[in-house]
């Protein structure tokens, strides 16, 4: 590395925070964020402070490595692809092209590189045995946005710098720096919202560090978001507050909404998700009466039995309160490389249930099975099971349900490379 000042972006989260690198003598003298960058104006959390001790870290791989009977062993590159092509071929030729499953971690998205290759290797593997974090993340949020709004990726996301009311279900931004919801430095961007007098509510089943920060906290009990949801809904109905807005022009079905939520009051609610009645009532008030609020979920909503539901709910009562894409509510972007424009042309919008997993019939969604279901398709004989596995930037054995059967069923694979 050259002497001096290196700007680059943090990539260890979503925030993707602007960060100033000295560097000395080849080695990273002080880490600090940017302070002309546009999006994180000088912000960055320990992760970015920590980058020159993954950097510099003694037990980094700087070659590949393979096991042996005596432990990890060096190789070089050209070695290391040579082995990994025979093995994966061989794997293939030998039981199928399905006998192959791939797992792409989170960092995948953080990096241009892996973008842009990725793909190209996946349809050369040619396998249907795809997984990702996506299954163990956002997925309910994907579905929702291709159902509700016609492509996979068109998250609308809360317009926090101009909102008045934040409401806050089953996520916690002061440590994720709002995951789906790009704010870096969001205890700045918190301040700066009850500055001019707005609020945040937050709902959740632990006190978390936006729950201490909020101006209005509700406990719930866990899973049982879409009940809250649906007594929200059929409130905004039961009191005439439903003013779609703008959206009106572009939904249809609302009074199969309506129809929907009539046997959900507050008061049916209440007792299974741990909340009052007239606590679930005012919430749904203070949505639709507030000119400039948006309700946001994320993972606590998403990664349970009824996430779909629920993620669906969340964006309901949005269009139902007139906040979708409107000031200070959940609004589309405007990225500088439109994803969904470059993929709306080769007609890359996302799809679901187009075929079903060998083992226990769980239907992809675009192309990938869920990764709950990795252990299963390995440790279960016949025709398709998975026999060779490759991992690029992600670790599923920690970060996918029932990892201790994971790490058992990878233990017995014919091949794996990571």
């Amino acid at each position: 590395m050259e002497n001096g000042t290196h700007y680059r972006t943090c990539h260890l989260c979503e925030a993707m925070c602007g960060v100033a690198i000295e560097v000395r003598d080849g080695h990273v003298t002080s880490i600090k964020g940017d302070e002309d960058d546009p999006l994180s104006h000088g912000h960055i959390c320990p992760k970015a402070v920590a980058l020159q001790d993954l950097h510099e870290d003694p037990e980094r791989l700087r070659k590949p490595v393979r096991r042996t009977t005596d432990g990890w062993q060096e190789m070089e590159w050209d070695e290391a692809f040579d082995l990994v092509a025979s093995r994966l071929h061989r794997v293939r030729k030998e039981h199928g092209r399905n006998s192959i499953g791939a797992y792409l971690g989170n960092p995948n998205v953080h990096n241009h590189g892996s973008l842009v290759a990725t793909m190209p290797f996946l349809r050369a593997l040619g396998t249907q045995n795809r997984f990702s974090a996506t299954s163990n993340d956002q997925l309910p949020h994907m579905l929702a946005s291709l159902e509700m709004f016609g492509h996979q990726i068109l998250f609308p996301i809360p317009d926090i710098d101009r909102t008045d009311l934040f409401i806050c279900i089953g996520a916690n931004p002061m440590a994720s720096n709002g995951s789906l919801m790009t704010v870096p430095d969001f205890r700045g961007r918190l301040k700066a919202l009850k500055g001019r007098g707005g609020r945040m509510v937050v709902v959740d089943p632990r006190r978390t560090e936006t729950g201490k920060l909020a101006d209005e906290f509700h406990f719930i009990r866990p899973g049982t978001d879409a009940l809250l949801l649906m007594a929200m809904v059929h409130t905004l109905f039961e009191e005439n507050l439903v003013n779609l807005g703008h959206a009106e022009q572009w939904t249809k079905d609302v009074d199969l909404v309506r129809l929907a939520a009539l046997g959900f009051t507050p008061e049916a609610v209440s007792e299974n998700t741990g909340m009052p009645a007239a606590d679930i009532r005012n919430l749904a008030r203070q949505l639709a009466t507030t000119p400039r609020a948006a309700l946001y979920t994320r993972m606590g909503t998403s990664t349970q039995a009824f996430g779909g539901v629920a993620t669906w709910l969340a964006y309901v009562l949005n269009i139902l309160t007139g906040k979708l894409d409107s000031t200070g509510g959940m609004m589309f972007t405007q990225p500088a490389i439109d994803l969904i424009a470059l993929g709306g042309m080769s007609g890359q919008k996302g799809h679901f249930g187009k075929r079903f997993s060998r083992v226990k019939k769980l239907p992809e969604f675009a192309g990938e099975y869920p990764s709950s279901t990795i252990a299963d398709e390995i440790l279960t004989p016949g025709e398709g099971q998975i026999r060779a596995f490759v991992t690029v930037a992600g670790n599923p054995v920690l970060s996918s349900p029932n990892g201790g059967r994971l790490d058992e069923a990878f233990t017995g694979l014919d091949f794996m490379v990571s």
